[in-house]
């Protein structure tokens, strides 16, 4: 997305440029923009107060504190420490992630805890500027090193493995390699280690002269265009972005929540933080802390079935061929990376074949613009919120865009009270209605085994305005007012995908067979 760089109201408070790993790391959590700012020192010169969360926000802090403690004893800096206290849930994932990580590191005996983090460091000059600049690079991990020098080992914590870039590669090898140089050091070893389950990969392995030039050749550019060609990438990182009140990319929508109150902590909302927070505030705090779902419960076959059905029809609405969806559904329709039991196949081919009979795709003219899923973000400064939504359909009829939700059921009927059922409606009715998004109006699709319903919304009947910011308010305002998100025990511990996580779950009532 274009704006302006550098963003109006800006001064430059460091003369470093800090380069961090984590500014490489998956595009969906990251703005090239926000982090180049961040990288070269750059804040708002009215910068708005900060107002701190009652509890430790970085759910691996707690973790990365312990093993400050156990690993570096004598450090009294504590680089990763923190005095805030933490959620139950952190706790108990904290102590699970330490197991985790001693067994994975079990047969390392050869090394030690260096001394200290590891930062390369380099002075380099443009021909724009009279004066040097400072660059420094690093990598949010655990360092450690061989007795005599000669090998150096960089262990990045994640929650589960993921696959690295080749930028995040050559510039953790660099890190290593170069960081605080040793001229005995020889070889160099990058590895991720997941604290949900312990397993590692190993990402780097070689000579010092070869992680120099791998960063030569996939470090250097990466880091180079993220300084010189940021681009605004507005999402979930406005949440935490120190010149999101300036930035000329993120559009802003006072009262869009319908709330009015910017003493609580900058936070992100979605239709998924609401529902979340209403089961159980402590379910949906670890949840939005990212902490590892429990699969079991997370990818049950009828909300996988779901999930496949809208990558399925998200893909089909997205081709080239601007083609209505048929009925002709392929026995293997299921996308890559969803697993579903044959019956759950059956139903969604099923459900797939009735969203033929309403697909917009046969109401619009062929060269109509349509968008799957796009993620919508917008900054309430009444609340002092980011919100985030992604419809599943934007289509244009007309020349006005339509707002399509899609939901399946293996039997429900469709709710009286669409709004309070479905809190994803009222957000796009609000958005609609405020002038945030050129549309008239809000479709549900609603696929059951025996049909479809298809019931349509009009953003800018007063009623349903009304209703619309009635149902957001009630979603919001306890949420908004929370500090501590402590758990709320009950029946649906059993269903509850973070339960792992939380010391104060209802446990199963024992069989009779087994209380005899």
């Amino acid at each position: 997305m274009a704006g302006t760089w550098p963003p109006e109201g800006l001064i430059r408070r460091s003369s470093v440029v800090d380069i961090r790993l984590g500014m490489f790391g998956p595009e969906r959590y990251r703005c090239p923009a926000s982090d180049a700012l961040k990288a070269r020192g750059m804040r708002p010169a009215r910068p708005t107060a900060w107002k701190p969360e009652a509890l430790e926000t970085f759910a691996n802090g707690p973790f990365m504190a312990a093993l400050d403690r156990i690993e570096l004893p004598h450090d009294e800096a504590g680089s990763n420490r923190s005095t805030k206290p933490a959620h139950d849930g952190v706790h108990q994932w904290t102590r699970h992630a330490l197991r985790m990580y001693e067994t994975a590191f079990a047969d390392s005996p050869e090394l030690r805890p260096a001394p200290h983090h590891w930062s390369y460091r380099h002075r380099g000059s443009r021909a724009d500027v009279s004066v040097s600049t400072e660059y420094r690079i690093s990598a949010w991990g655990r360092c450690f090193e061989s007795v005599d020098g000669r090998l150096r080992e960089l262990r990045l914590p994640v929650n589960r493995l993921r696959e690295r870039t080749d930028a995040e590669r050559a510039i953790a090898a660099l890190v290593a390699a170069e960081g605080d140089p040793d001229e005995r050091l020889e070889r160099v070893r990058v590895t991720q280690f997941a604290l949900s389950d312990g397993r590692t990969e190993e990402l780097f392995d070689g000579t010092r002269a070869e992680a120099l030039a791998l960063y030569r050749k996939n470090g250097a550019p990466a880091i180079r265009a993220l300084l010189d060609r940021p681009e605004y990438r507005p999402g979930s990182a406005c949440a935490s972005c120190r010149v999101a009140s300036v930035c000329p990319a993120l559009p802003r929508a006072p009262g869009l929540l319908g709330i009015a109150d910017r003493t609580r902590p900058r936070r992100s909302w979605s239709p998924t933080t609401g529902r979340g927070h209403r089961s159980c505030p402590a379910r949906g705090y670890l949840r939005g802390l990212r902490l590892p779902v429990d699969d079991s419960v997370e990818r049950g076959a009828a909300a996988e079935r779901g999930r496949a059905v809208h990558a399925f029809l998200s893909a089909r609405h997205g081709q080239e061929g601007r083609t209505p969806c048929t009925s002709d559904i392929p026995a293997d329709w299921v996308p890559d990376g969803y697993r579903l039991p044959q019956s759950e196949r059956l139903l969604g081919a099923r459900l797939l074949r009735h969203h033929a009979e309403v697909c917009p795709l046969r109401i619009t003219d062929p060269e109509s613009d349509r968008t799957p899923e796009p993620l919508l973000v917008f900054d309430d400064p009444a609340a002092d919120l980011l919100v985030l939504t992604e419809p599943d359909l934007l289509y244009r009829e007309r020349g006005s865009w339509v707002w399509r939700e899609t939901k399946t059921s293996g039997g429900r009927r469709m709710p009286r009270d669409l709004l309070a059922a479905y809190p994803q409606l009222a957000l796009a009715v609000q958005i609609i209605a405020k002038g945030l998004l050129a549309a008239d109006r809000v479709e549900l699709e609603l696929l059951r085994p025996d049909g479809v319903d298809l019931r349509s919304l009009d953003p800018f009947a007063s009623e349903t305005a009304a209703a619309a910011e009635a149902v957001l308010r009630d979603q919001v305002v306890g949420w908004h007012q929370e500090r501590l998100f402590e758990a709320t025990p009950s029946a649906e511990c059993d269903s509850c995908e973070m339960a792992r996580w939380c010391s104060a779950r209802r446990l199963p009532e024992p069989s009779q067979e087994g209380a005899k």
